[in-house]
C-alpha cells in the first residue's frame, strides 16, 4: 500500500500531466520568488564552494536569488531527505554529490526513497578527481608503488583518514585497498578540513580527498600528492599520475550537479538548464572551477542519470564485496 508522501506526489504528478499548458506558462515567469539550493553539506566544503560560485551567476542570469541552505550530517542524508521532501514547484533544488546521491544508495539499508528514481536529474556541475596524499614523515615515499610496497611491508600499522563512514574519501581508500591488496585501518572524522589536519598532523598517515579541498594543502608543502584517481593527469596537477597507471581500470571522480525533487515540471528544470548553459560558456566560471581543482560541466540530464546510476552500481558492488555498512 503506497505510503501517504507517496500518494502526495503521484496526485502532483497526475495534476502536473493535466496541466501541463499551465505549467509552460508559470515556467516563462519562473522564478518569481528566491529559490533555496539545499546542499547535504557543511560551510567551507567542495559542494559548498561551488554553490556560492553559481548562485550569484544563476541569480543574475533568472533575476531571483538563488538561496545556499546547508544541511549537513548523517553523511548527506539529511540534507537529501530534505530536498526530497521539499515540494516540487521549481523553488527547491539539491545540489548533491557523489556521496549523497550515489554512495549512500550502497551503503545505507534504511532509507526512505531510492536515490536512482527519487530526484529528476538537471545537470550534472562540475567533476574532478579525488587525489591521494601522504604525510611524508610517516610516509617518505616519492610515487605509488612505493607507497605500495610501503604498506604491505606494514600491514595493519597504518591508519587512513576519512570524512567519514561512506564518503568518497572513505570509498576510494577501500576500492584502492581491494585493487593493490593492501591492510590499512580506517579513522573517519567530520569532514575534510578535519581529515586533512589529521594527516598533516600525522595522526593518520595517508587518505584520499577531493582535489578541490586540498589543493591548498597541496601548494603549501603540507601534503604530498602521489596519484589521482582520474583515468588521466589533471591539468592542476600534471606531474602526479592517475592510480590507473599503476592499477589498470582504477577511476573514481568526485562530483556535484544540481537535483529537482520528482515532480517539478519539466519547463521550469529546462530554463534551469539554459541558465545553465550560459554558465558552462563562461571562461571566467571556467577558469575558477579549474583553480579549484575541478572541471565544469554542465550536461544533459540524461547523461547526469547515466552517471548516478553507473556509480550507484559501482558502490553497491564494493559494499557487497566489503561488507561496508553505514550505522
Amino acid at each position: 500500500m503506497p505510503s501517504r508522501r507517496e500518494w502526495l506526489r503521484a496526485c502532483l504528478t497526475c495534476s502536473a500531466v493535466a496541466l501541463a499548458p499551465r505549467a509552460v506558462q508559470a515556467a516563462e515567469s519562473w522564478p518569481a520568488r528566491p529559490v533555496r539550493l539545499i546542499l547535504p553539506d557543511a560551510p567551507g566544503s567542495g559542494n559548498d564552494t561551488v554553490a556560492r560560485l553559481i548562485s550569484p551567476f544563476l541569480e543574475a542570469r533568472l533575476g531571483q536569488p538563488f538561496v545556499v541552505e546547508n544541511r549537513g550530517g548523517a553523511g548527506g542524508r539529511i540534507g537529501v531527505e530534505a530536498a526530497y521532501n521539499a515540494a516540487p514547484d521549481g523553488y527547491s533544488f539539491l545540489l548533491g554529490n557523489a556521496g549523497s546521491n550515489s554512495i549512500n544508495a550502497a551503503i545505507y539499508r534504511d532509507l526512505p526513497y531510492d536515490l536512482a528514481t527519487a530526484f529528476e536529474p538537471v545537470s550534472l556541475l562540475v567533476q574532478g578527481p579525488n587525489v591521494l596524499v601522504v604525510n611524508n614523515r610517516l610516509l617518505p615515499v616519492q610515487d605509488l608503488p612505493a607507497l605500495i610496497a610501503a604498506v604491505r611491508a606494514r600491514p595493519g600499522a597504518l591508519n587512513y583518514a576519512s570524512g567519514g563512514v561512506g564518503s568518497s574519501a572513505h570509498m576510494s581508500m577501500e576500492l584502492f585497498k581491494a585493487a593493490a591488496g593492501l591492510d590499512v585501518v580506517h579513522v573517519p572524522y567530520r569532514g575534510t578540513p578535519a581529515m586533512a589536519q589529521a594527516v598533516i598532523a600525522g595522526d593518520t598517515a595517508l587518505m584520499f580527498a577531493n582535489l578541490v579541498n586540498v589543493m591548498p594543502y597541496i601548494q603549501r608543502g603540507e601534503l604530498t600528492p602521489l596519484a589521482v584517481t582520474s583515468t588521466a593527469r589533471t591539468p592542476e596537477l600534471p606531474e602526479v599520475p592517475p592510480v590507473a597507471e599503476t592499477l589498470p581500470g582504477f577511476e573514481t571522480l568526485a562530483w556535484n550537479g544540481l537535483l529537482a525533487p520528482r515532480g517539478t515540471p519539466e519547463p521550469v528544470r529546462r530554463r534551469l538548464l539554459d541558465a545553465l548553459g550560459a554558465l558552462r560558456d563562461s571562461p571566467e566560471m571556467r577558469d575558477r572551477v579549474r583553480l579549484l581543482g575541478g572541471e565544469l560541466i554542465v550536461s544533459t540530464p540524461e547523461a547526469f542519470g547515466k552517471r548516478i546510476a553507473g556509480d550507484i552500481h559501482k558502490w553497491k558492488t564494493l559494499a557487497a564485496q566489503t561488507g561496508i555498512q553505514a550505522e
